[in-house]
């Protein structure tokens, strides 16, 4: 089977650790799951097991064996989340229901761990621990939405790649009653959480725009459009990779190696999300240099 479109990430805009371990993994198991007709949404149930087993390994974080389980199984975790968006570009088989399943089991992962360790800190003693859970995980969905939405804005835009584009559901589709529940449902989250990305990664929507006014009015230069957009945006992208779920999970077994998780969360609420503001901001100089060369294309 051909897929219309690449089924890996741009390599331009990939951290280390996506580049040279969880998608190298990931593209071994992926050309083997789709042999064997796994479907995506298997993938991604059978890494939120995995994320739910280290949920119960970090209630036990104390234990230096269990912190271990806990991040092997998270590790798992991260390489069958990438074997799911691989396997449905390679079979085609792309959905709003897929992706936000895909949402939902690595927010669940997260969730699960979150309350395993939440749970030990409780029986210790931190009865505010749950103020500071709640706020820490608010603050971890929007950081990642806004990740997301970068990837996916460089993917539709810098690589053409018409399943990452960013765009809403149509919840006015009169056809939608009809479908199933599931679906409708799908439909919905899928379109709240288009919303959240929009309102907080940073994307100069004037921009936006222009580059789409370009791209349809002058096809014969889409290719040099494109490459431009990739040169002007990847290092920006790449940055934000610093709010990549793949850090998390190295912060969260770092501070329970070292018996100090309520450290994590406090990096969560008082780190991460200052720079996810610093990185928004540093996103107006790229935004600001591409659209004067796209103006300098209609002059």
């Amino acid at each position: 089977m051909q897929p219309s479109e690449s089924v890996h990430r741009a390599t331009e805009i990939e951290d280390f650790t996506n580049l040279y371990f969880v998608h190298r993994i990931a593209g071994f198991l992926t050309p083997r799951l789709a042999k064997l007709h796994v479907h995506p949404n298997t993938v991604s149930f059978t890494g939120m097991a995995f994320g739910l087993g280290a949920a119960f390994a970090y209630y036990h974080y104390q234990s230096m064996y269990w912190a271990i389980c806990g991040f092997a199984l998270m590790v798992g975790w991260h390489v069958l989340d990438g074997v799911d968006g691989q396997l449905a570009r390679l079979t085609q088989t792309q959905s709003e229901f897929g992706k936000v399943i895909d949402g939902l089991c690595d927010n669940l992962t997260f969730i699960a761990v979150y309350i395993g360790l939440g749970l030990a800190l409780a029986q210790e003693g931190m009865i505010y621990i749950w103020a500071v859970l709640l706020l820490a995980g608010a603050l971890h969905s929007i950081q990642s939405a806004a990740y997301e939405a970068q990837r996916q804005e460089f993917d539709f835009w810098g690589c053409n790649k018409q399943s990452a584009e960013l765009k809403d559901p149509d919840l006015r589709d009169p056809t939608l009653a009809a479908k199933p529940f599931v679906k409708r449902v799908a439909a919905h989250l899928a379109a709240r959480y288009t919303r959240t990305q929009r309102a907080v990664a940073g994307i100069n929507w004037e921009v936006r725009k222009q580059l789409e006014d370009a791209l349809h009015q002058q096809p014969d230069h889409e290719e040099a459009i494109r490459r431009r957009y990739r040169e002007t945006f990847a290092s920006s992208v790449r940055c934000w990779s610093v709010l990549s779920a793949n850090y998390r999970t190295i912060g969260i077994f770092a501070f329970a190696v070292f018996h100090v998780p309520l450290w994590y969360f406090v990096v969560e609420i008082f780190v991460l999300t200052p720079t996810m503001f610093l990185l928004m901001r540093a996103r107006r100089k790229p935004n600001a240099q591409f659209a004067q060369f796209l103006s300098g294309l209609t002059s």
